[in-house]
């Protein structure tokens, strides 16, 4: 299957608009741009001719008027080690559909594009991999404002432990009112041909259930058992799936009392 988790931007737990420098957007996938004036959003694709019918897309934009072209736009998921490992030692194949917007201000329209590999065990390529390696390097992806498929190869060595899909954008001058890419579709296969696109699950529910392992929003704390003191309680949380790690940092957004 896809390791790309949220590969068609159908999952968004935490929103569709974003403002913040960096940060996890769409589920699954963080962007980085330290500096402020650019959105991400969650668009409608609209387009059954050049896209096979996938709903969402993730735009990244800079807003109209702004002139820092000091960062990147950078946009990338990091794979656990268990997604990655079956994919060391092989020829790999990179896809995605992408398109810009009227005003894209990064020169000649091109999108940069990477695979990255690490030899360490589930880290985020954002803190830093070990090891680190680029079976796709700098690839560019000349964009135009119709939905294009874009296939990059490369080979994972061996030893590799972990990988991250990864694009940036170089802007240039000030931004118009549509300086902005989408992109959506993102896949990986083995071999040097890109398959038809699939998402990691075959229904959204599933599609859903996996980006739950690593975050959900919304779950309902039910108070059960005595007090201790007068400021200690205990809760149960029920999560709606298996979380990756044992211990998950869970973060209490409103209280209430119920009975």
């Amino acid at each position: 299957s896809n390791p790309v988790i949220n590969s068609a931007f159908q999952v968004w737990q935490r929103g569709t608009s974003f403002t913040a420098t960096s940060g996890y957007t769409a589920d699954r996938w963080y962007v980085n741009h330290g500096v402020a004036g650019r959105t991400v959003s969650r668009q409608v694709t609209g387009d059954t001719t050049n896209l096979p019918f996938i709903q969402y897309a993730l735009r990244y934009q800079r807003d109209s008027g702004n002139t820092n072209t000091a960062n990147n736009s950078i946009l990338y998921q990091s794979f656990e080690s268990v997604n990655s490992i079956p994919l060391a030692g092989k020829t790999v194949t990179m896809s995605f559909y992408a398109r810009a917007g009227a005003n894209y201000s990064a020169a000649s329209g091109r999108l940069g594009v990477y695979l990255i590999s690490g030899t360490g065990t589930d880290q985020n390529y954002g803190v830093g991999y070990t090891g680190a390696a680029f079976p796709i390097n700098n690839g560019t992806a000349t964009l135009t404002t119709t939905w294009q498929r874009f296939t990059f190869s490369g080979t994972v060595a061996a030893t590799a432990t972990e990988l991250t899909t990864y694009f940036e954008s170089t802007p240039v001058g000030t931004a118009g009112a549509n300086d902005y890419f989408e992109v959506t579709g993102v896949q990986l296969d083995i071999g040097s041909v890109a398959l038809p696109f699939r998402t990691t699950a075959a229904t959204i529910q599933g599609e859903l259930a996996a980006a739950q392992r690593y975050y959900e929003t919304g779950a309902a704390a039910i108070w059960s058992g005595n007090t201790t003191s007068g400021s200690n309680y205990y809760l149960n949380v029920p999560f709606a799936v298996v979380k990756r790690t044992s211990t998950p940092t869970i973060t209490l957004v409103t209280t209430g009392v119920n009975g």
